[in-house]
């Protein structure tokens, strides 16, 4: 790999990384299903998969078509924003019913096809997921000489899955610590408000254009 390459994976990584290390839905997600060991390797596997294809669509030139039709962008943020305001809602309704959790973690399972749909929900009804990885990813990765673009992809791709590898298993060394009820109540209620605060943020732009055009 020549310079030019190794320079652009290297950017790509770092770019990936500051923009994935960050407190948000799907990382909230891959959080709890990796503390209740619940179809980790799915999870884990469909979020890297789906931020590469994301990506690799930006840095082709999805990103600039995205940008240019509002309309989508505006549908997808509407969308987004009532899944994020349903799950924040439901976070803190098993923070405030401590038995519910509990029956939760000793019997109920979630099935596998259950948690793909709510982790291809997190992931393609987020619009901060498009703003990061097709636009942003993209249009750094668009600005790269041509022969160096697989490598910055390589680099941006392998963070991408190194953090979502490490928030799942490495959920694991806090086990101990969520044994107790007291803790996944701290933690649904952390996720629910996060949730709100989301779902306010992403339909702002939407509630502030109908105001001002009535």
């Amino acid at each position: 790999m020549d310079a030019a390459s190794l320079h652009a994976a290297g950017t790509g990584f770092a770019l990936a990384t500051g923009l994935i290390v960050a407190i948000g839905a799907q990382n909230a997600f891959v959080l709890r299903q990796g503390l209740a060991r619940e179809h980790v390797g799915t999870v884990v596997l469909f979020c890297a998969l789906a931020d590469a294809l994301l990506m690799t669509l930006g840095v082709l030139g999805a990103g600039r078509a995205l940008a240019a039709t509002p309309q989508l962008a505006a549908l997808l943020a509407g969308v987004g924003a009532l899944f994020l305001l349903a799950y924040g809602v439901r976070a803190l309704a098993r923070a405030w019913r401590p038995g519910r959790l509990e029956a939760a973690r000793s019997h109920t399972r979630t099935t596998r096809a259950a948690v793909l749909a709510q982790a291809a929900a997190f992931t393609l009804l987020n619009p901060h997921v498009y703003l990061d990885t097709v636009l942003l990813v993209g249009a750094v990765g668009a600005q790269q000489p041509l022969a160096a673009r697989g490598a910055f992809l390589a680099g941006a791709c392998s963070a991408s899955a190194a953090w979502f590898a490490l928030l799942g298993y490495g959920a694991r060394a806090l086990a101990p610590w969520f044994a107790r009820p007291s803790a996944w109540r701290a933690l649904d209620a952390a996720v629910g408000f996060t949730m709100l605060w989301l779902a306010a943020w992403v339909a702002r732009p939407l509630l502030s254009g109908s105001l001002s055009s009535a």
